[in-house]
């Protein structure tokens, strides 16, 4: 596809994806309803599955976007208990990313990301150091490339087994930077303006571990301190965050697109209930899309 059919539409403002597991469904829902608007962003950044959002989205790929959140794995087990103990974890990072492409089950258009000048950020947390690691389109010269990274941001502790890069042990990128928020990553891309898509509904706040969850922290991280702490911090750093996307709400900065009611959890992986939550989300779009044109074109949008 040529990069003039690419063009974007929007480039003084960011669109920001929210991680949160399978939450993602109701999410890519509003996703797909930005393409099929024909909303395009100049700049797409997220973690977690906020990075398939992201990639999926500058792929420009309605069925994928879709798809990616569906559970679908054809003969093959997308996760549950009995992955878990198998040990591919309670996702089966295996399939569900480079697997799952591999096989043509959900193939990723990257000619068509690739030639989209719409720029990327996405991010993971190196366990070993506390770093908080961004990559761009820089780093993804391929598609198992861009997979891979695409993986990391989303490793979640002990749910998923971690798969290197450059013998780096990378995890979720929540447990970074904005603590699962990456607004900052626009920010630091140089935008001032932002289209936040969250995965939690007006009100919602991160409780600090119990002492039963800090007790499992502090024996899984006894060797493992930049983990431990970024998991023992996470909900203060996380509230923090949504105190300060507020104020930028409240300056007329962003827009903050949240859930009417969130139906799944992050480890819902049931396809009929995951099918409901994208048509929420999508029916939500629906509902506000005039307002978000407002935001993003002023009186220009026909």
């Amino acid at each position: 596809m040529a990069e003039d059919v690419l063009a974007s539409n929007v480039r003084d403002c960011a669109l920001v994806f929210e991680g949160g597991g399978y939450r993602g469904a109701y999410t890519a829902g509003i996703a797909n309803a930005l393409l099929e608007h024909e909303v395009y962003f100049d700049f797409v950044c997220g973690l977690s599955a906020g990075a398939s959002h992201t990639v999926d989205y500058v792929s420009r790929d309605h069925t994928r976007v879709k798809e990616a959140f569906m559970a679908h794995g054809g003969s093959q087990e997308i996760g549950g208990m009995g992955s878990f103990l198998r040990g591919k974890g309670y996702f089966n990072a295996d399939y569900l990313y480079e697997g799952c492409v591999r096989d043509g089950a959900l193939p990723f258009d990257f000619k068509t990301f690739s030639a989209n000048p719409a720029r990327i950020a996405i991010q993971a947390f190196e366990r070993d150091t506390g770093r908080t690691v961004v990559f761009t389109k820089k780093e993804m010269p391929d598609v198992w490339s861009l997979l891979r990274r695409v993986r990391a941001s989303s490793t979640l502790p002990v749910m998923m087994p971690p798969s290197p890069i450059d013998d780096r042990i990378l995890l979720d990128g929540g447990l970074g930077e904005g603590a699962g928020i990456p607004v900052h990553l626009a920010e630091k891309a140089g935008y001032e303006k932002f289209f936040f898509v969250a995965t939690r509904p007006s009100g919602y706040r991160k409780k600090p571990p119990t002492e039963r969850e800090r007790s499992v922290i502090l024996r899984m991280g006894k060797n493992r301190p930049y983990l431990r702490n970024a998991l023992l911090t996470r909900a203060k750093r996380y509230n923090a965050e949504l105190d300060r996307l507020s104020e930028l709400e409240r300056e007329g900065r962003l827009l903050w697109v949240r859930p009417d009611f969130m139906p799944v959890r992050s480890t819902t992986i049931d396809p009929l209930e995951l099918d409901q939550a994208y048509k929420m989300g999508h029916a939500q779009a629906e509902r506000e899309m005039d307002r978000w044109m407002d935001f993003l074109f002023g009186g220009t949008h026909g």
